[in-house]
């Protein structure tokens, strides 16, 4: 599948939001939204009126860049969170956070979301002692999330490790510093995600 590659702060930019695409750098002075507020190109700093069909557009991409997922593939977590029993809209977002690149990106080995997507996809994650390369992979309770142990040693994930706290911890997870290894306690719960999200708009988006 084809990735996004181009300059990410403009798509933080873009939803008007910090997505922290960049890791560190979005905690630094160098962040490009905090020196740049406003939309990127020539009209991004005139007046922007949005229809309740651009809100609801605007809060569905805002979604999708931050978990990095293509229109296919969050139309199909849409599908299925509609179909189960519950609120769909926080369906959804269990769906989105039960990947294992979100569990391995909130777990502390990787700064960003693309960051986990390279490390699972590249042979460095375990789940429950076996090799998993599917981002996509949708973690269960008391499975455990590990990096093998060859690749403890990139000096990346410890880095990464070392400035955890500072993304905020998550009570659903479980994690072991020493052994380079984590598991999961629950499913999602809403309170979770902590990024300004409207997942009712969302809802309202793809039931048009």
């Amino acid at each position: 599948m084809a990735r996004y590659i181009g300059p990410v702060c403009k798509l933080c930019r873009r939803e008007n939001l910090k997505l922290f695409l960049k890791g560190d750098r979005c905690y630094s002075d160098k962040c490009a939204f905090d020196r740049r507020p406003y939309p990127p190109g020539q009209h991004g700093q005139g007046r922007i009126k949005f229809s309740e069909y651009g809100v609801r557009l605007r809060e569905k991409q805002k979604v999708r860049r931050m978990y990095g997922v293509f229109e296919r593939q969050f139309r199909r977590y849409f599908e299925a969170a509609d179909a189960q029993k519950g609120v769909t809209g926080e369906n959804l977002l269990r769906y989105l956070e039960r990947r294992l690149d979100s569990v391995v990106y909130r777990l502390g080995f990787a700064a960003t979301r693309s960051e986990a997507r390279q490390l699972v996809r590249h042979n460095h994650v375990l789940v429950n002692g076996k090799r998993v390369n599917i981002p996509s992979y949708l973690t269960r309770v008391k499975d455990t999330i590990s990096i093998r142990e060859k690749s403890r040693q990139i000096a990346r994930i410890a880095e990464s490790m070392e400035a955890v706290e500072r993304r905020g911890a998550v009570s659903r997870l479980e994690l072991d510093k020493p052994s380079f290894s984590g598991s999961v306690k629950s499913f999602p719960a809403r309170d979770d995600v902590t990024m300004p999200i409207q997942e009712q708009l969302i809802v309202e988006f793809y039931s048009r």
